[in-house]
């Protein structure tokens, strides 16, 4: 019988965080996109649930390198690394001083591209 150690759950709730955040990606990027076509302003649960995602996005960072410092490896090291950086400084900085007639283009878009950068970092490690 193996024993589950601090590696296994920290490597287990970091995979598990990085697919929640791709499907939250994809799932506010057609959100913001409906509102972008339709030509509405984002509602309050769209920007609140925005919100939540660049909140969730350095909490599993953080996990990561908690991974890390508990013995784990990324696959493709600094990559992978580069990939969670990325997307823990674009995801608060694309809300960052837009206004409000682009908001729906810009946050639907950042989701879109925040969902690839977290599929990439996946698929890298």
């Amino acid at each position: 019988m193996r024993v589950i150690g601090w590696l296994d759950v920290l490597a287990f709730l970091h995979a598990y965080g990085a697919r929640v955040l791709v499907v939250f990606a994809v799932v506010l990027g057609l959100w913001g996109a409906y509102h972008y076509f339709r030509n509405e302003r984002l509602s309050g649960g769209f920007r609140s649930t925005y919100v939540i995602m660049a909140g969730l996005t350095p909490v599993q960072g953080l996990l990561g390198v908690l991974a890390l410092l508990a013995g784990g490896h990324a696959a493709a090291g600094l990559l992978h690394m580069v990939y969670g950086a990325f997307a823990t400084l674009f995801v608060p900085g694309a809300y960052a001083g837009i206004e409000a007639r682009r908001e729906a283009l810009i946050l639907a878009g950042a989701s879109w591209i925040v969902a690839i950068a977290f599929f990439r970092g996946i698929s890298t490690g």
